[in-house]
């Protein structure tokens, strides 16, 4: 329960400060994030004006994705 409550006010935290939670994420936190979503070899990390971009692999295709402020994973046309 502690941890949850540590958790939730770091969240709070960084809302407060005007970072969303995709930028309070580390970056080990991020690929598993993208992981988790089905994607491969995440590679090539960046912050952009439109989120965090990456490259990975899904379905033997790489693919160029963006996780946007809410920590939306979308891939870029």
């Amino acid at each position: 329960m502690r941890t949850r409550r540590i958790f939730e006010a770091t969240i709070w935290l960084t809302i407060a400060a005007g970072l969303s939670p995709v930028y309070a994420l580390t970056q080990e936190e991020l690929i598993a994030k993208i992981q988790a979503a089905g994607y491969s070899q995440v590679s090539d990390i960046k912050s952009t004006a439109e989120g965090t971009t990456a490259k990975a692999m899904k379905d033997g295709k790489e693919v160029r994705l963006v996780v946007d402020s809410s920590g939306q994973i979308k891939e870029r046309k």
